[in-house]
């Protein structure tokens, strides 16, 4: 099972890790290992990543970060190779994304010594990014019949799933509009008419998964690996200037 259907998927620039999700996802199906496993052991290779950038072993960085990625992408996969779906895992899962995303920024102001506000701006606009790109992503699910744990307004506690605990559910489900509401209100006030119009195309998807996460991660992993960690913070505040250009796009060509 997968998030879209067949005739609706796109080449998404930032699922790059795909084959190696569902290879694990295959080996790991009929084993005891579940999806919040593998949330939990992405969420520690970030940590890595995190902890090779405060001592300057730049490689390794970028390949946890990597390996963050492709573990992200298996998470879900697994859960869905499982046939079980998780709020749980669906929630825990952004939680670490924000958290790692913050440790991450913090760490690269920190190493270049730029001021923490320049860090924290970076995460905004990492942030901001990675929520373009979810938005869109999320609407196109809904429209096609594909997977819908997500949805496109985390408004109400969902009834958690019959092996999962409402109480869990409902703490991380606060956690998460803490740490989402704010970027997902930016980009639904930009384009708020975005799920009433036809279906997204492809070639837009494709554009807007430049914004994806995994895709963010693999322009980390490569700037450190070339040695250019003081470029980090600038790229991606700058890089956040396609955003109105995307959004500009999907409510005057779409």
């Amino acid at each position: 099972m997968y998030k879209l259907t067949s005739e609706n998927k796109f080449i998404d620039v930032s699922d790059y890790g795909r084959p190696m999700a569902n290879l694990i996802a295959e080996k790991l199906k009929t084993t005891k290992v579940t999806a919040i496993h593998l949330t939990f052991l992405f969420g520690a290779s970030g940590l890595m990543a995190i902890f090779c950038i405060a001592t300057a072993h730049y490689w390794a960085a970028g390949f946890f970060l990597i390996l963050k990625s492709i573990l992200d992408a298996a998470d879900g996969q697994l859960a869905r190779a499982k046939a079980q779906p998780s709020f749980t895992g669906r929630y825990l899962d952004s939680i670490f994304d924000s958290l790692l995303n913050l440790l991450l920024c913090l760490t690269f102001s920190w190493i270049t010594h730029y001021s923490i506000l320049w860090g924290l701006l970076a995460f905004v606009c990492i942030q901001t990014q990675g929520t373009v790109y979810n938005y869109y992503y999320v609407i196109l699910r809904h429209s096609t019949e594909g997977e819908i744990t997500s949805q496109i307004f985390e408004t109400f506690v969902p009834v958690a799933y019959i092996d999962e605990k409402q109480q869990t559910v409902n703490f991380l489900f606060k956690v998460y509009r803490i740490l989402y509401r704010p970027f997902d209100s930016l980009i639904y006030k930009l384009d708020p008419i975005a799920s009433k119009g036809p279906i997204l195309p492809k070639w837009f998807m494709t554009l807007v998964s430049f914004y994806g996460l995994g895709f963010q991660l693999l322009i980390m992993a490569v700037l450190l690996a070339a040695g250019w960690i003081h470029y980090i913070i600038p790229f991606f505040i700058a890089y956040s200037i396609l955003i109105p250009c995307i959004i500009s796009i999907r409510r005057i060509i779409l």
